[in-house]
């Protein structure tokens, strides 16, 4: 088996904001396999800034993993446990390079194009005008389920933005989900739920940053609306960890990137913890190119979760690569019509 890496840089259709800050372009790594006439492409989506493996060794890393793919896929995720995107890379490598073909990694009837699965709109950061438009456009193309990000503008301009939604929609027609991404102050959260409360929100995500676990508990335990917790999760090795961390802050909901947290595996780890608590979840992908996205969403599409899940970014950048995953009246779907273009990458995926 032969292993190689290629970084490819994805670049925003428009610059998209976020607490973290405006983004224009996001680099991702492919790893390719080739075996027997056959490839395998996974995709180590990291996200400067959020993921744990923001590392200067981290090209360093994707070299040893090639030099040492004989390990196979699960000596290589153990060894790769400080490095969550690779391990999701390598996952997913393995998984396409085993596959009929590079791309249908969890055959299903979701893949077979009879199935599709509820997603949530997202409405990205920006000033008042720009952040209306999108949520018209969201309700225009049909969508059930509206995410925000909140955090960036003036608190009372973004409940402005809900009060536009809830004089239109009320919450059995349109669910509201708000993410702040950590932006709220430790003494002002409280103050900030409760006004969110009054516009009947689904769940709001991270009110406040990461490792401020004793507030967080707190927060959780009295709020007067859902928390989900998510870059909370980043950077938790270890089941014992993760039992800790959620037995702990008891959270509404927990939020699962598998880029972040460690891929197929690490995702069944926290759900199937989250789940001996009794705390709900659901997936989300985390700006991948269609390659990742497209694994994301099959695997997404086994868990048979009912909740809507957070997937669909892949209309964001302009050089992404042609698939079949399509998005209509809120709903993602596969369609059997639709052909891969990876000519971009510079390979073409050979199937036996």
């Amino acid at each position: 088996m032969k292993a190689t890496y290629k970084k490819y840089i994805l670049n925003f259709k428009r610059p998209s904001g976020t607490s973290r800050g405006v983004l224009t372009t996001k680099e991702t790594w492919f790893l390719i396999l080739e075996e027997n006439g056959k490839i395998g492409i996974g995709e180590c989506g990291i996200l400067r800034t959020l993921s744990i493996d923001d590392r200067p060794d981290y090209e360093e890393k994707l070299q040893w993993v090639c030099a040492n793919i004989h390990l196979g896929k699960d000596s290589l995720w153990e060894a790769l446990m400080e490095f969550p995107s690779i391990q999701f890379g390598v996952e997913m490598a393995f998984l396409s390079l085993a596959s009929k073909t590079p791309f249908e990694l969890f055959p299903s009837e979701f893949t077979l194009g009879k199935k599709s699965m509820e997603i949530n709109g997202l409405v990205w950061m920006g000033e008042e005008h720009f952040m209306k438009e999108q949520i018209e456009e969201k309700l225009a193309q049909g969508f059930r389920c509206i995410k925000l990000k909140i955090g960036a503008i003036d608190f009372e301009k973004e409940l402005g933005l809900l009060r536009f939604i809830r004089q239109n929609f009320n919450a059995k027609t349109i669910e509201i989900r708000v993410d702040a991404n950590g932006a709220f102050k430790l003494n002002e959260a409280l103050s900030k739920l409760k006004q969110l409360a009054g516009f009947e929100i689904h769940s709001i995500e991270q009110p406040i940053a990461k490792n401020n676990t004793d507030t967080m508990a707190e927060l959780c335990e009295i709020t007067p609306l859902p928390i989900a917790l998510d870059e909370e999760l980043i950077g938790v090795f270890g089941i014992e960890n993760k039992e800790q961390l959620l037995q702990k802050i008891k959270p509404q909901y927990i939020i699962l990137k598998p880029s972040l947290v460690g891929g197929f595996k690490g995702t069944l780890e926290w759900i199937s913890i989250a789940e001996k608590f009794n705390i709900k979840w659901w997936i989300t992908s985390a700006l991948e190119s269609n390659i990742g996205l497209n694994a994301i969403t099959q695997f997404t599409y086994t868990l048979q979760n009912p909740l809507p899940q957070g997937l669909g970014t892949g209309g964001l950048y302009t050089n992404n690569f042609d698939c079949p995953l399509t998005i209509k009246t809120g709903r993602i779907f596969y369609d059997v019509h639709l052909n891969w273009d990876i000519s971009l990458l510079g390979l073409e995926p050979k199937s036996s």
